[in-house]
């Protein structure tokens, strides 16, 4: 699952009895989105369940009220690929990094968080999303809204020319401020450019995600052999 496991699986379950199963001979497991962060869904594990977890590369948990063994999507097809997993500190709570096929809840909502505290009361339709996905989300509902000003649909219906030469502008921006302005000044022209980069990702359907997955694809190889290797 880590990048030890790369080399070669543990031959044996040894590495299960730092898990401080309770005494119904379970533990909480959270999974959350390798690429985003975002927590789907949390569930509980046995022995066997975290064993072919490791053996499947697939999510597996114990169901409390059938008692029994399952496989995150061996009925709806929405699996949870795991790639990595961690323990906390105290050995009782098992964290699973996954890419997760289609939703995560079972009533279609992609994360089981889906109502979030608001006035006292539990509003369903929200998600825990990380900044840059709640970043994609709020200006793919500007450019879609029917409110009177939005830059951001300014920005997209003018076209590329128009979001290309902000981008440039704003590059510039901070390449000036990271020779010779303040620390404030970078992280505000980086915001800049961070904003009008995912304007342009919008403006071609590109979502976040694939410039995560890309990042992922990355991890490993050095700069300069992946630089070589576009030539």
């Amino acid at each position: 699952m880590s990048e030890e496991n790369a080399v070669g699986e543990p031959s044996s379950d040894a590495w299960l009895d730092a898990v401080k199963f309770d005494e119904r001979g379970l533990v909480v497991v959270i999974a959350q989105d390798a690429l985003s962060g975002e927590v789907r869904m949390v569930a509980w594990a046995n022995r066997e369940a975290l064993s072919r977890t490791l053996a499947t590369r697939e999510a597996h948990f114990y169901s409390r009220s059938r008692g029994a063994l399952w496989r995150k999507g061996e009925s709806s097809g929405h699996t949870l690929a795991v790639s990595e997993l961690y323990l906390d500190c105290d050995g009782d709570a098992v964290l699973a990094l996954i890419d997760p096929a289609g939703p995560s809840c079972h009533t279609g909502a992609a994360s089981c968080f889906y109502r979030r505290l608001d006035a006292g009361d539990w509003r369903p339709g929200s998600r825990p999303l990380a900044m840059m996905e709640r970043l994609e989300a709020a200006l793919s509902a500007r450019a879609h809204g029917e409110s009177e000003r939005s830059y951001t649909r300014t920005l997209l219906q003018a076209g590329a020319a128009k979001i290309n030469a902000k981008l440039r502008e704003e590059a510039d921006e901070l390449a000036r401020a990271i020779e010779a302005e303040s620390d404030e000044r970078v992280a505000s022209e980086l915001a800049d450019v961070v904003y009008h980069a995912c304007v342009g990702l919008l403006s071609r359907g590109v979502a976040w995600r694939a410039v995560l997955n890309e990042l992922r694809r990355r991890f490993g190889t050095s700069g300069l052999d992946e630089k070589a290797a576009r030539r």
